[in-house]
């Protein structure tokens, strides 16, 4: 008969898949939604330093850039995103389980605390680099005499529109770091 005894039945539903971790509990809604604001926080800055490579007049046009450091800052640009990007991991299958895609690693469980200890250090990071750039750039010791750079009001607040969300990626990350951690804790 085909029919399979009690021992490989039981033995084969409680055997965990070789390369995959138990899932967690799934993200709840409003954390997913942050984590995606999360990864917003840089396309405005990220978007004005493309406008200032271009050309455009959101500073001054008496100060040129070379073509290095126009490469770097669209370089900086895109490194941003991509950090910002990677708290989507600490709402996604993909910061549980490493893509199956990569070499050697694919498949296999991401540490909790290998994650959640690199994402508090990002969160840290984030926070006392941006603080600072903020309270330097408010008290006029960072960059010296704004109105050369931005002669208009125009182009001061916008400025601070583009560079007033990065104030808040440390923080935030770092409440999405209590949520990974939290979730992904044995119960």
């Amino acid at each position: 008969m085909n029919t399979p005894t009690v021992a490989t039945a039981t033995s084969s539903l409680t055997a965990p898949p070789a390369r995959t971790a138990p899932p967690a509990g799934k993200a709840g809604p409003g954390i997913r939604r942050l984590a995606h604001a999360v990864a917003l926080l840089t396309v405005p800055s990220g978007l004005w330093r493309i406008a200032l490579v271009l050309g455009l007049p959101v500073a001054s046009t008496a100060v040129a850039i070379p073509f290095g450091e126009r490469v770097q800052i669209v370089g900086l640009s895109l490194v941003a995103e991509l950090l910002a990007l990677l708290s989507l991991g600490l709402v996604q299958r993909w910061g549980e389980v490493l893509p199956d895609w990569l070499p050697v690693v694919g498949g296999r469980p991401v540490h909790r605390l290998a994650a959640t200890v690199a994402a508090a250090l990002g969160s840290i990071a984030l926070t006392v680099i941006w603080t600072f750039a903020a309270v330097n750039l408010m008290s006029g010791t960072f960059g010296g005499n704004l109105d050369f750079l931005f002669p208009t009001l125009a182009q001061k607040v916008l400025l601070a529109v583009c560079y007033t969300p990065l104030l808040a990626w440390g923080p935030l990350l770092a409440v999405l770091t209590v949520a990974y951690y939290r979730r992904r804790s044995p119960r």
